[in-house]
C-alpha cells in the first residue's frame, strides 16, 4: 500500500496540505513519525524471582549449613562468604517470618526489574513480633506496594 497525497478538491485547502489516506502508523523516537507497518508487538515482560525471595532462599541454605554441622556458626558464615557478622545477621533474620509469610515471599517476583519490596521492608515484618503481627505487618505493606 502506498501512501500517496490526495488534495482536496476544495478551495478551502490551502496548497501546502494534503490528505493521506490509508492506515498510518505511529513511531516515537526524537520526534513523531508517520510509518505504513504496524509496530512490532510488545516483548513479553522479563519475570524472575525477587531478590528478597533470594535472600530468604540464601538464608535458608545458611542455617541448613549451621544446622548440619558444615559451618561452625554465623561467624564463620561471615568470614566464608566475606560479609559482616550484622549482614549475615540480617539475612538470617528473615527465617523469623511465620512460615506462611516466607511462602509468599518465596513466590514474589520481579517483573521487568520492579522489585515487589525491599529487604528492608521485609526484615521490618520480620521484626513485627508475633506471626499475628507479622501478618498484620505484611498485610500494611502489600496494601501500600498496591
Amino acid at each position: 500500500m502506498t501512501l500517496e497525497p490526495v488534495t482536496a478538491p476544495t478551495t478551502e485547502t490551502p496548497s501546502d496540505r494534503h490528505i493521506l489516506t490509508g492506515r498510518l502508523f505511529r513511531r516515537r523516537s526524537s520526534r513523531v513519525t508517520l510509518a505504513e507497518t504496524p509496530p512490532p508487538p510488545k516483548p513479553e515482560p522479563v519475570r524472575r524471582p525477587a531478590k528478597v525471595a533470594r535472600m530468604l532462599a540464601l538464608a535458608h541454605h545458611l542455617q541448613g549449613a549451621i544446622d548440619r554441622g558444615l559451618v561452625a556458626d554465623r561467624a564463620a558464615v561471615a568470614r566464608k562468604l566475606g560479609l559482616t557478622r550484622a549482614r549475615v545477621t540480617q539475612l538470617l533474620d528473615l527465617l523469623l517470618l511465620a512460615p506462611d509469610l516466607q511462602v509468599a515471599v518465596l513466590g514474589l517476583e520481579a517483573v521487568d526489574g520492579a522489585e515487589p519490596m525491599s529487604e528492608r521492608a521485609l526484615r521490618a515484618v520480620a521484626h513485627a513480633g508475633s506471626w499475628l503481627e507479622q501478618r498484620g505487618a505484611w498485610v500494611r505493606l502489600r496494601a501500600e506496594d498496591s
